[in-house]
């Protein structure tokens, strides 16, 4: 029998077992690994069978929606979404005149329009700063007013989401740079700007948020000539400004700290001065890598300010819980504050994700 004549066997392919590939395979290394891992599965399945369906059926399925009598929740098994319809307007913009509440959801509006054009690459140039001081000025010609036609608001009656945004984005705004100073300043070689720096951080990071509002709402007044007053609002934006600086300034101060020490020789090799060097080498670094830490601190400056409460500025929280002394509708708390921690939970995951894609989009040079 020759070469020629010898059959050709086909050889079919076999898969590989089912509990090696694919989701089974998955479920086994991951989920029932070992036996703590097996059992904290099994626990977290059973939470999910025993407490997500009442959580549907009380949200959404038995819930009151629409326009009604608080008798018909009352009767109702499930949430009183029908509160909401009814004092969305109070929790939103507090105590701002009804008939010009148009002009805060306007506000509203560029303020989450501002924030969306910031992200947008092309437009990261001196361009945005024009951008964001004519938004700043229209949103303030909207909400004071007294110019061209537009009632004059005072800002005692400010209130609700626009109160919060305004204090976490002018405080986050101006801090950051300032945060950048004192940063520059802990690590500088002098020995006045640098126990001037770490006074500052130590002192304000030393002692909570709620004292500084009180400082700044009761000593500020103390302090100005007779006659002069400072608004209450601005007061306590004082004081977060002051707040989120000191804590932005030590994490920059870490960024700084991670840049290689080999990054300051060759700017140096260059001939390059202080300011030059930190701008166009050691900063853009350093603020890259501590975006984690930044956002996470920006997330932080804006659930406190709902601590402005116990000064009497009408916050989201305030207006919350304003609209919860309506005797008819006061059992619903869990409705309103479930509302109120939704917005929070939409505005700071948001900002959470863009600066996840922020990063993978500064980092991609790094990673070729």
């Amino acid at each position: 029998m020759t070469a020629d004549t010898i059959p050709e066997k086909k050889i079919t392919a076999e898969r590989p077992p089912a509990a090696t590939i694919g989701p089974i395979a998955w479920i086994r290394a991951n989920l029932f690994n070992t036996w703590y891992n097996a059992l904290l599965t099994v626990l977290i399945l059973w939470g999910i069978v025993s407490w997500v369906p009442p959580l549907v059926n009380w949200a959404f399925i038995d819930a009151v929606w629409g326009r009604v009598s608080p008798d018909v929740c009352r009767a109702a098994e499930g949430a009183c979404w029908a509160f909401i319809r009814e004092k969305y307007r109070l929790i939103l913009f507090g105590t701002y005149p009804y008939e010009q509440q148009w002009r805060p959801f306007v506000s509203i509006l560029l303020f989450v329009t501002l924030v969306g054009v910031s992200g947008y690459r092309r437009l990261w140039s001196r361009v945005l700063v024009y951008i964001w001081a004519g938004a700043m000025l229209a949103i303030c010609t909207l909400m004071w007013g007294g110019v061209l036609g537009l009632p004059l608001v005072e800002t005692r009656l400010w209130g609700g989401l626009m109160i919060t945004l305004v204090l976490a984005v002018f405080g986050c705004g101006v801090a950051f740079p300032i945060a950048v100073l004192l940063a520059l300043g802990r690590r500088s070689n002098l020995p006045i700007i640098r126990a001037i720096s770490v006074t500052y951080v130590e002192l304000i990071r030393g002692v909570p948020l709620v004292t500084l509002l009180f400082m700044a709402s009761v000593m500020i007044p103390l302090f100005l000539p007779e006659g002069m007053n400072i608004n209450k609002l601005l007061r306590a934006q004082i004081a977060i400004i002051m707040f989120a600086a000191a804590y932005l300034a030590e994490v920059v101060r870490g960024g700084l700290q991670a840049i290689p020490k080999g990054q300051y020789e060759a700017a140096d090799a260059l001939g390059l001065g202080y300011w030059q060097k930190m701008r166009l080498i050691i900063l853009p670094q350093a603020l890259k890598i501590s975006i984690p830490s930044t956002v996470n601190s920006f997330l932080s400056t804006l659930k406190d300010t709902s601590l402005v409460v116990i000064i009497g500025i009408f916050d989201l929280m305030l207006a919350t819980r304003a609209a919860l002394n309506d005797a008819p509708w006061r059992t619903y708390f869990a409705e309103a504050y479930v509302f109120a921690a939704l917005i929070y939970f939409v505005i700071c995951f948001s900002i959470s994700r863009y600066s996840q894609w922020l990063e993978r989009y500064l980092g991609r040079s790094a990673h070729r």
